[in-house]
């Protein structure tokens, strides 16, 4: 008897080792057939980028067969797929990111270049195009961004003084006093305003308050820095009151419980706990409309002047000249030589400009976690 029970129990045994054996061997060419599709998909990626970059007719060929290994590692290795998938947009992304920044500043060095002045021995790329005040590319080959840079700075400055105070108060408006079918309205409202062309507010600005300034305040031909102001400031409200507004939404409910359970008034509880609680979304709201601002092309290209020139006195916001990217707007497309490098000049100061922006604001979000003991 113990003869036949030790036989019966070996032989499941080696079947269950055999199945186990065959589910290794599965699984392991699976895995190298996810393997031989992963390198597959990489090379014919890699080869659509070379082919677009020498601007290669087999560049197709290359994109269909990343597309076929694609679909194909899809049906057999999802999962696997998937995740090569969310790896490779992210490479991507950084490496076209990377990619147009050396672009920008490739096209823009020989600018640097033409405009680097000898100071205590150290020769400095570039310096003359933030010393002089005269854009002159004809016939003195003077290329400086100071009027343009001047022009940048008041229309941002008078934009943020617009939609900072309005959008923050609009936001509190939405998230904390509004009642709930006010609220289903107003907030669908204010988003469908972000998606308003740019050139459309600048034709309403061009058309109605350009001329109203010129009348009531004397002046010679259109364009006010303040009014671009302005209607900038109008054309980023949107954003900032969306971020704002999502920002003060992510405070814990108990927090403001609390403090109305203590006897505070709602504008207390609003002022004292929900800002604080959300400054660190709140500034970054406010720094995006910044953002928008410096970034803004269109409206200024159809309301300023487009004269690189200085107001004079320098405050003065009843003149408008002209700003860097109208700058770029109104001149890419008869520039060449060395005045195409300065534009392109002028795009470094607003990706370096934004840049700063950028990690001013996640500095900022990082000190105020730290404040709060996390994040709001």
């Amino acid at each position: 008897m113990a003869s036949v029970t030790d036989a019966d129990s070996t032989e499941p045994r080696g079947a269950f080792r055999r199945k186990l054996a065959d589910a290794r061997e599965q699984v392991e060419d699976a895995e190298n057939t996810a393997l031989v599709a992963g390198a597959a998909g990489s090379l014919t990626l890699l080869g659509t980028f070379v082919g677009f970059l020498v601007m290669s007719p087999l560049t197709v060929v290359a994109l269909l067969g990343f597309v076929a290994t694609v679909a194909y590692g899809w049906f057999r290795h999802q999962a696997v797929t998937a995740h090569a998938l969310a790896l490779v947009m992210t490479v991507s992304t950084l490496l076209i990111l990377g990619l147009i920044t050396v672009f920008i500043f490739l096209e823009a060095w020989p600018a640097f270049e033409y405009a680097s002045v000898e100071l205590y021995g150290i020769e400095i790329p570039g310096l003359r195009l933030f010393t002089e005040t005269q854009w002159d590319p004809v016939t003195d080959k003077r290329f400086s961004l100071v009027p343009m840079i001047h022009g940048t700075v008041v229309v941002t400055v008078i934009a943020t003084l617009v939609a900072g105070p309005l959008g923050v108060a609009a936001a509190l408006f939405i998230s904390e006093v509004a009642p709930p079918t006010v609220r289903e309205f107003v907030k669908p409202a204010v988003e469908i305003l972000a998606g308003i062309p740019s050139i459309v507010y600048g034709f309403i600005g061009f058309t109605i308050l350009s001329p109203w300034a010129s009348d009531q305040f004397d002046l010679v031909g259109q364009g006010t820095y303040l009014f671009v102001g302005i209607v900038v400031g109008l054309m980023s409200l949107p954003t900032v009151v969306s971020v704002a507004e999502d920002a003060l939404n992510s405070v814990p409910e108990s927090m403001k419980s609390g403090s109305l359970a203590l006897g505070t008034t709602d504008w207390q509880t609003m002022s004292t706990i929900t800002l604080p609680a959300a400054f660190s979304g709140v500034s970054a709201a406010v720094l995006l409309g910044v953002g928008r601002a410096i970034g803004e092309t269109m409206a200024a290209t159809v309301m300023l002047r487009n004269s690189p020139a200085l107001p004079d006195p320098i405050y003065n916001v009843f003149y408008g000249y002209e700003t860097l990217t109208s700058l770029i707007a109104a001149r890419y497309g008869s520039s060449h030589g060395l005045q195409f490098n300065a534009l392109f000049a002028a795009g470094v100061v607003l990706f370096v400009t934004v840049l700063f922006l950028s990690v001013g604001s996640q500095l900022i979000e990082r000190r105020m976690e730290e404040k709060l003991g996390g994040d709001p």
